[in-house]
């Protein structure tokens, strides 16, 4: 079957074209509405704008300190829990790490599993996995009649799966990518209109990244646009890049690479998305060259490192920017797009979106166009780039601190994690703040040379990583920030310091909160005004996603995955001990293991644990008679 709906033709999916015109617009429309619905939370970032706000005050500046727990969940694994649920209709689904198990839970009694899924998967993608075995989560697609709801989910492995909302019965799957050379699946998917689009991942390992967009109640493939090589494979518009010709336009994706490297090149992209229903982009960033070491690959490596606004319907990219030409860091440009919209420093209204890279610059565009708005530096010690020039787009570089063979760069700030990685941060419209997690790590690089073997690793650097200036680099703690930003000033209205890095990212409130998880352990709560902490919790492991808030019968909760792992918890949780082992990481996050241990679940609290359970016969054995 698989093989069947991997074949089907784009003349095939054409033919049912004017029977689906109306369902599309009508699952795309409900998506919407779905998102304005503050009981649901129906796709990763909230809603299309990915801000990750809700307009819940019920919890507030106030009352937050009066908030306990209402119930918990655990998922029976121990690997890094990314990403966050997805509720919608009174029902939560949960996701875990690998093997990729997702629940299904009643709000009114989540003690009880409506349904659960636990896939079959091939072992070996454990091998070819980066970092952890983590997944970012699950998409929600609202059913037309014909086909019903679903849950898409992605697979280490490689496949893509779509779950019936209702029963958990599997609808269709389909491979996606080939775990042989190193490509597997960490993202969460996407669903816009009748498709579900997919990323990749496997750049440490050479694999050539590309983005593909599936009939959502089919499986079939619709289109894939890759990052690199030819024009006819990047789906380039014809019109690419019309209003920004210096970001370049045709014949880059080959031109800028020596030989047939773009073939092994990287730029896969398994962060986060958002859409624009008006402009009809989806908008994505993809990830860092391959290998890591620079001097195997001369040019500008078009187009990894790049963000892309490709028309949902057709794959073709109406404009690209490639932040960091030539990345020399393995700053992969994946990260979190967030979109809004604001009136500039000249009082004109525009569509933007914007997006902290881990190259340490936050970076603002207009989102029609393409053409950028303000590129800022995430914290002051960025040292790599002196400033970005506005005009042409491109960083000005600080050469003591490129790297090249036969030499150990020293101090590079910030370290190949990013002073941002995956987490998936927030924006509040009424202060006009962007709350961001942010990594406070920097680095020595020393790079080697290395063949390419398809399905191993190829990366080519050992890297030693520590605190930030502004951290204790002697303890190894203060590897971490979290930062009120406002894009149109470049100002930062507030920053505090974090023991280990915020990795999983933010979410805010109407209720003037910000909401976050930390590595330690904790779920904070601070004052989106001053960043006053107001509000913390103890969980068992760790946090490496970001809070869910909804309502449920008049009551207002609060959700977060705890689970240690990921990138920086590699050394707690395969028990490394070499400071280069990880990519840098172990090193970095040596002292984690002091303050956390594995784990896998969701803690949901509410104000005074209201919940489910206060009345004490929900979810009680009942005999026949009783009943």
């Amino acid at each position: 079957m698989n093989r069947f709906l991997g074949s089907v033709s784009l003349l095939a999916i054409g033919a049912l074209a004017p029977l689906g015109l109306t369902s599309i617009a009508f699952a795309n429309d409900k998506l919407v509405e779905m998102a304005k619905d503050d009981s649901n939370w129906v796709m990763p970032g909230k809603n299309y704008d990915s801000d990750n706000y809700s307009q819940l005050k019920q919890i507030n500046t106030s009352n937050v300190k009066d908030l306990k727990v209402s119930w918990t969940f655990s998922t029976g694994l121990l690997n890094g829990h990314e990403g966050a649920p997805v509720v919608v209709d009174g029902k939560m689904y949960i996701h875990t790490s690998f093997p990729n198990n997702t629940f299904a839970l009643g709000l009114d009694d989540p003690g009880k599993i409506l349904w659960q899924d636990k896939p079959k998967q091939n072992p070996a993608a454990r091998a070819v996995a980066c970092c952890d075995l983590v997944n970012r989560g699950l998409a929600y697609w609202p059913g037309d009649g014909k086909t019903p709801a679903l849950i898409l989910k992605t697979l280490l492995d490689g496949n893509v799966m779509a779950l019936n909302a209702e029963t958990g019965e599997t609808v269709w799957k389909v491979e996606n990518s080939d775990i042989k050379v190193g490509s597997t699946l960490t993202i969460a998917p996407y669903v816009v209109k009748d498709k579900v689009i997919i990323g990749s991942s496997g750049a440490e390992l050479g694999v050539r990244g590309y983005l593909t967009a599936y009939d959502v109640k089919t499986g079939a493939q619709v289109w894939r646009a890759y990052a690199t090589g030819p024009d006819k494979d990047l789906l380039l518009a014809d019109d690419f890049n019309i209003r920004n010709a210096h970001y370049g336009q045709k014949g880059l994706g080959t031109a800028t690479w020596e030989g047939d490297a773009w073939k092994i090149g990287g730029g896969t992209n398994w962060g986060w998305y958002a859409y624009d229903p008006g402009t009809n982009l989806i908008y994505f960033g993809t990830g860092n060259p391959a290998p890591w070491n620079e001097t195997m690959r001369p040019g500008d490596n078009k187009w990894t490192m790049t963000i892309f606004g490709r028309d949902a319907d057709t794959g073709e990219a109406k404009f690209g920017y490639q932040k960091t030409p030539h990345d020399e860091w393995d700053y992969a440009g994946v990260n979190v797009m967030m979109l809004s919209n604001q009136k500039d420093k000249d009082g004109k209204d525009r569509k933007l979106l914007t997006h902290p890279d881990r190259n340490g610059i936050v970076y603002t565009l207009d989102r029609t166009d393409g053409s950028l708005v303000s590129a800022n530096k995430i914290d002051d010690t960025v040292n790599v780039f002196k400033s970005v020039d506005l005009k042409t787009g491109q960083p000005v570089r600080d050469p003591e601190y490129g790297t090249r063979m036969d030499h150990l760069a020293k101090d590079i700030c910030p370290s190949a994690m990013g002073y941002h990685n995956q987490g998936h941060d927030s924006y509040d419209p009424e202060r006009k703040l962007f709350f961001m997690g942010i990594n406070h790590i920097c680095m020595d690089w020393e790079p080697f040379m290395l063949p390419y073997r398809a399905g191993q690793f190829f990366v080519g650097a050992t890297l030693n990583m520590y605190p930030g200036p502004k951290g204790d680099r002697q303890n190894y703690e203060g590897l971490g920030q979290i930062k009120g930003y406002n894009a149109i000033t470049g100002e930062f209205k507030w920053e505090k310091m974090e023991r280990f890095a915020v990795w999983g990212g933010t979410t805010a409130t109407a209720g003037g909160l910000v909401f976050y998880g930390t590595l330690d352990g904790y779920i904070k709560a601070r004052n989106s005004d001053n960043g006053d902490l107001l509000w913390k919790f103890k969980m068992p492991s760790g946090a490496i996603g970001y809070p869910i808030t909804y309502t449920h019968k008049g009551e207002q909760y609060v959700a977060i995955y705890y689970g240690v792992g990921g990138w920086p918890g590699v050394g707690l949780v395969f028990d490394l001990q070499d400071p280069t082992a990880g990519l840098g990481a172990v090193g970095a996050f040596k002292k984690l293991a002091n303050y956390t241990q594995m784990g896998g679940g969701v803690m949901v609290f509410s104000l005074n644990g209201k919940g489910p359970y206060d009345d004490p016969s929900v979810g009680e054995y009942q005999t026949a008679a009783a009943k």
